[in-house]
């Protein structure tokens, strides 16, 4: 094991962005070209024609700016947070979606409005025509991208394979889309547009050399190496870590998440996000990881001594920087990972704060750390309900599920106003156990959640409040391509 001294106490303050200023880049960025265009003093064509070059201008603007997004560049993602930047992504691709369809129908809707025949056979000719095979390309590609990013749960191939995939159609999509702008655009004779569409393809190529160039790089330069893999409940794993050389200092925060990928294939594409359940004033890493997909399934047949490539940290699902008299933990399964992690590093600086923890398992044989978890009590004001959902056998702790009653329970004595809640586990019990905090008095911003998977289901009040504001980011971009198009 690695000194100490390796590891720092807190992440590092981050140059991270923050939301309104993140979406007011989107935007620009998305309606950059749209702008130039205007500026250039070319005579605009009918308000259908410019409106189809409005579509396909913001979209591949849109496609572009997603490789940024969706990244892992602290810049742009290190104050919201994987959820965040998750929902976002899946939230654009709609709109994008959208507008690369509407792109060539908008040419021939007048067409289409007066004699559909004809407006059918236009769009095949335009389909047909060799001088916008790229474009076609990227049109089919595009589609191809969002429909398997949707039925992904439902495909039968492994997910290194579809996120593969993924990334093809996605480079496909926006270097057809740029060629097919630069080449036959309304636009592209004039240089300003010219060179603004070259800078977007040079945004994407940095992106992608460093995704997976840089880090690469960095996950063979700045090795770990398997110390344990301990098994610790059924189906689930706590792998500890430790660096292979003192290369300097891994900063990171208690409840930050990594990406994780395994001798031989140390390689970005393979990688997968864990959360930390270690307390950064300890030595090394640990993660718990469950056995649930096509990596972790095996996860348990790892062998101490096996290198680890480590990208991060990642994520602001923290308790340090925010404002709070009491702290509420929340966990459901796998979910005790970062949970675990706030939890070690509370009792590691003996954090004065009431603590309440709500740990819930479908079965004991699923709740972890049980005896570290109560050693805590004797470290920090810590009281603790651990939840299996199922009876058994000499089971001392609660049988249910995490409800607003529990939860209004685990609140006594607490300030709700000055609460902070860390909730982390799957969709639904995150969506029931947020809305329920709020019911209860939390403020919403004092709700703070990670979760492990991105179903398609309802979410809580402030994930919906949350896609409200994705939306107006939407009817803005609209609102600047009806306006190109009208003006």
């Amino acid at each position: 094991m690695r000194d100490q001294s390796v590891f720092a106490a807190s992440a590092p303050a981050r140059a991270a962005l923050p939301g309104w200023a993140l979406a007011s880049l989107y935007v620009a960025a998305a309606l950059l070209p749209l702008v130039l265009a205007v500026g250039t003093g070319v005579p605009p064509a009918d308000a259908w024609s410019e409106a189809g070059t409005a579509a396909g201008s913001v979209a591949l603007a849109s496609m572009a700016v997603q490789f940024v997004t969706s990244g892992r560049f602290e810049t742009f993602a290190g104050r919201l947070g994987i959820d965040v930047t998750m929902a976002f992504h899946k939230q654009a691709a709609r709109w994008i979606l959208m507008a690369v369809i509407l792109h060539p129908l908008l040419y021939v809707a007048p067409t289409l409005i007066d004699n559909p025949a004809r407006g059918v056979d236009r769009i095949l000719g335009m389909f047909a025509a060799p001088r916008l095979a790229t474009g076609v390309v990227a049109w089919l590609a595009a589609i191809l991208l969002v429909l398997l990013a949707v039925l992904r749960e439902r495909l039968p191939f492994p997910y290194e394979a579809w996120r593969g995939g993924h990334l093809v159609l996605a480079v496909v999509a926006v270097a057809g889309g740029l060629h097919h702008a630069l080449t036959v655009g309304t636009y592209a004779a004039e240089r300003i547009v010219a060179i603004a569409w070259l800078a977007v393809a040079g945004l994407v190529v940095a992106s992608i050399a460093v995704l997976y160039g840089v880090r690469w790089w960095r996950l063979r330069r700045d090795g770990w190496r398997l110390v344990s893999n301990t098994k610790i409940g059924t189906a689930l794993w706590e792998l500890e870590l430790a660096p292979e050389r003192d290369t300097g200092t891994f900063r990171y925060g208690a409840g930050q998440f990594v990406w994780m990928t395994v001798a031989p294939r140390l390689f970005p594409l393979f990688d997968h996000p864990f959360s930390i359940a270690s307390s950064p004033r300890q030595p090394g890493l640990r993660l718990v990881i469950k056995e649930i997909g096509d990596f972790t399934r095996r996860i348990g047949e790892v062998k101490p001594g096996t290198r680890i490539g480590i990208d991060g940290p990642h994520g602001s699902f923290a308790v340090d920087g925010r404002d709070a008299d009491a702290i509420l933990l929340v966990a459901g399964g796998v979910g005790i990972a970062p949970i675990l992690g706030l939890l070690r590093d509370l009792a590691a600086s003996a954090d004065p704060r009431p603590v309440r923890l709500v740990y819930g398992g479908g079965s004991p044989d699923k709740i972890v750390a049980q005896r570290e978890i109560a050693e805590f009590a004797s470290l920090i004001d810590l009281e603790v309900d651990l939840v299996s959902e199922t009876p058994a056998a000499g089971w001392k702790g609660s049988v249910g599920m995490i409800d607003r009653a529990r939860l209004e329970v685990a609140l006594r004595g607490l300030d709700r106003t000055r609460t902070l809640a860390m909730i982390c586990g799957r969709h639904g019990m995150i969506t029931s156990a947020a809305d329920a905090l709020l019911d209860l008095g939390l403020p919403i911003q004092n709700v703070v959640y990670e979760r492990f998977d991105y179903s398609a289901g309802p979410g809580s009040r402030a994930d919906r409040r949350q896609n409200g504001r994705f939306a107006a980011i939407g009817l803005v971009l609209a609102a600047g391509a009806a306006a190109f198009a009208l003006r």
